[in-house]
C-alpha cells in the first residue's frame, strides 16, 4: 500500500511539474519581443504605470487613446501646450519633472514603463540597466525617419493592445503628408536655416535630424543637412551667411523666447544682412512639433505653409 501511495505521489508530482513547465513556455510564447535602440524588449504585460519623459511622448500617448496609463510626464520647457483636439487629455496628466527627468522622481515613481525621448537617458541621465533592474521596462523614442516613427507607433499599438488604432493613425500621417508634398514637389525646395538658440553662433540641426526631414517633405532644404555627425550642431554666423538661405525657421519654446530669438537673429551683424530676415521670411514652429512623436502632418503643413504662403 505505502508503495502504491508513494507511486501516485510521484506522478501527482510529475503532473505538477509538466503543468508548471507548459504554463511557463507558454508565457514566454505569449510574451512580446519588440527591437528598439539596438536591445530587446520583452513585455509579458500590458504596462498600466507609464513614464512619457517628453511632450511628444506624452501627446502621442493622448493621440493614441493611452492618456489614462501616464502617471507622470517631463520636459514641458520644451512645449509650447499640446494641439487644441489633446488639450484636455494632456492637461489630466500628472506632472514628473518640468523639465528633464532626475533619476529620484523616475525611481521613486512607481512606473512599470517608461516611453521617452532619446536625450533623457545616457550616462550622465537614466541608465537604462538600472531601470531594467528596477523592473522598469524603458521603449526609447529615437526615429530619425518617417519609417521608424510609424514603427514606434505599431510597436506601441502592440504593447497596449491597439494596434488597429495605431494603424487608422499612421494612415491618417501618411495621407495628409501625401497631399501637401503633391503641392509643394511642383516648385524649387527653399533653402532653410533652423535657429534654435543663438550664443556663440547658431545652434542649429543637422542632416541626421528628425527635423531635416519634416523640412524635406514640407518643400525645403535644410542649408547644414551635409552635416551629419551629430544631430544638433553650432554653426557660426558667418558661415550661415555664405549658404544664403531662403526662409529661417525658430523654435518655440520657453526661454529664450521665441521674440528675444528673432530679436537676436535681426541684431546679429551677419545675420541681419540676410534677405530673407530684410524681408522678415521667418517661421516659427514649438520645438516638441519637430520631435518624431504624432506630429509629424501637422509640422510638414505648418512649415509648407511658412515656406509657401501663397500656396496654402
Amino acid at each position: 500500500m505505502k508503495t502504491i501511495k508513494l507511486l501516485l505521489v510521484t506522478m501527482l508530482m510529475i503532473t505538477l511539474t509538466g503543468c508548471q513547465q507548459s504554463q511557463a513556455n507558454q508565457s514566454k510564447q505569449d510574451a512580446l519581443i519588440i527591437q528598439n535602440y539596438g536591445r530587446t524588449v520583452e513585455i509579458n504585460d500590458i504596462p498600466q504605470k507609464v513614464l512619457t519623459l517628453g511632450p511628444n511622448c506624452s501627446e502621442l500617448f493622448c493621440a493614441l487613446g493611452l492618456e489614462n496609463y501616464i502617471i507622470g510626464n517631463s520636459l514641458d520647457n520644451h512645449s509650447r501646450g499640446p494641439l487644441e483636439e489633446y488639450k484636455e487629455a494632456y492637461n489630466k496628466i500628472p506632472e514628473l519633472n518640468y523639465s528633464s527627468a532626475t533619476r529620484e522622481a523616475v525611481m521613486t515613481s512607481g512606473a512599470d514603463f517608461i516611453y521617452g525621448i532619446d536625450w533623457e537617458f545616457g550616462e550622465e541621465a537614466l541608465s537604462l540597466d538600472e531601470l531594467e533592474q528596477f523592473g522598469i521596462k524603458t521603449y526609447i523614442n529615437s526615429a530619425t525617419t518617417l519609417e521608424e516613427i510609424y514603427q514606434e507607433i505599431k510597436d506601441l499599438g502592440k504593447i497596449f493592445h491597439i494596434e488597429e488604432k495605431a494603424e487608422t493613425f499612421i494612415q491618417n500621417q501618411k495621407t495628409r503628408i501625401q497631399n501637401v508634398q503633391e503641392i509643394v514637389s511642383k516648385h524649387k525646395p527653399v533653402k532653410v536655416l533652423v535657429y534654435d538658440s543663438g550664443g556663440n553662433g547658431v545652434f542649429t540641426c543637422s542632416g541626421t535630424n528628425f527635423e531635416s526631414l519634416l523640412i524635406q517633405q514640407s518643400g525645403g532644404q535644410n542649408i547644414f543637412d551635409d552635416l551629419k555627425d551629430a544631430q544638433w550642431v553650432t554653426v557660426s554666423s558667418e558661415e550661415v551667411l555664405s549658404r544664403q538661405p531662403d526662409v529661417i525657421v525658430v523654435h518655440d519654446y520657453d526661454s529664450p523666447s521665441l521674440q528675444e530669438k528673432i530679436n537676436e537673429i535681426k541684431n546679429d551683424p551677419a545675420l541681419s544682412q540676410l534677405d530673407c530676415v530684410k524681408n522678415n521670411h521667418i517661421v516659427s514652429i514649438a520645438l516638441e512639433s519637430v520631435l518624431p512623436g504624432d506630429r509629424m502632418a501637422y509640422a510638414v503643413e505648418t512649415l509648407a505653409k511658412g515656406f509657401y504662403p501663397d500656396l496654402f
